[in-house]
């Protein structure tokens, strides 16, 4: 809930700019309100400073302030308490399957590829506060890294652990992959379900062709984006162990089965990106956040607080109390 303070007519303090006129009037027409004797001394005559002669303008300032007092009451100050209640009417099921093949430790994408991708992947899920999301890991096979949920901290601290081990069979199984990321999502009532698959390669391994696994999803109404991540031409990449356990680098070319992506975003109502660096990716993945767009259902409360009555009745009081000096204390100045 939140709280503002407004004026519903704020073009009445135009009056305002009267004020320095009526000040002019007073100060001129000041020395007419006052009766004036005319002697040639006042030796004669036992003089004592009258302040109250000296205060009577305050009856005119008491006057300004009366109507200050009610142009602000007419302009209605009032407070506005504001509440929302967000309903999501059409969530959306996404699941995200990484490829963590050695070769996506390659480094034509800062630090590497695979870094790279939790970096704009995790901006991506902080984007989507209304939907459940999963994710799927995959090398030589596949498995559910965390399985649909709406808590998204879950998500973030599961992709932040993602890192290529030596758990999952070598080879790149993008077959096996999608099916995962199906299966993940076959019994999902919601709206809109998408799978977004990540690879660096081709497909080698597993025992799921993924044309039948493209199928699969067709059949369960399962939209899937394709990202071919790499730059084109050479990579700085894996190309064995040394002594000490860390990897040697080499560049090699960089291969990815492009037409086999393009068929199954195609055939499944997706569409295939391909990411040859960081800006790249990150334009990627902020274009599937604006083509996957969960409807929300937003209503707002809004209770309103006048208060122009304080104002009257200070502008009532100040008024009786200036009459009460006009005709008691200066009556005999007027």
């Amino acid at each position: 809930m939140s709280s503002n303070f407004e004026f519903v007519n704020p073009e009445l303090f135009w009056i305002l700019l009267l004020f320095p006129l009526l000040l002019f009037w007073f100060f001129w027409k000041k020395n007419q309100q006052t009766a004036v004797l005319k002697i040639s001394s006042l030796k004669g005559f036992y003089t004592s400073k009258n302040w109250l002669a000296k205060l009577r303008p305050i009856l005119f300032v008491i006057r300004l302030c009366v109507l200050a007092l009610i142009i602000t009451a007419m302009a209605r100050p009032r407070t506005v308490d504001e509440s929302t209640r967000i309903k999501t009417t059409k969530g959306i099921d996404i699941v995200i399957a990484i490829d963590v093949s050695a070769s996506m430790l390659a480094r034509d994408l800062k630090p590497n590829r695979l870094e790279a991708l939790k970096k704009v992947a995790s901006r991506f899920i902080q984007a989507r506060p209304n939907d459940r999301l999963g994710l799927v890991e995959y090398a030589g096979e596949s498995y559910t890294k965390t399985p649909l949920t709406s808590d998204k901290n879950i998500v973030l601290s599961s992709l932040k652990s993602i890192k290529y081990n030596t758990t999952i069979t070598g080879g790149t199984a993008i077959g096996m992959g999608l099916a995962t990321s199906v299966n993940r999502l076959k019994e999902s009532r919601a709206k809109g379900k998408v799978i977004i698959l990540l690879t660096d390669g081709v497909n080698n391994s597993g025992f799921i062709d993924p044309k039948i696994a493209s199928e699969l999803a067709i059949e369960f109404g399962i939209k899937v984006y394709t990202i071919g991540l790499g730059s084109n031409g050479m990579a700085l990449s894996p190309i064995g162990i040394l002594p000490d356990g860390s990897f040697q680098y080499g560049n090699i070319q960089v291969e990815i089965d492009e037409e086999l992506l393009k068929q199954i975003a195609e055939t499944t109502g997706g569409k295939y990106f391909r990411a040859t660096s960081n800006t790249k990716l990150e334009e990627i993945y902020a274009e599937i956040n604006k083509l996957e767009k969960t409807e929300i259902e937003e209503t707002k409360y809004k209770s309103y607080n006048e208060l122009f009555r304080p104002l009257i009745l200070a502008a009532f009081g100040l008024l009786l109390f200036e009459l009460l000096l006009r005709y008691t204390v200066y009556k005999s100045f007027i």
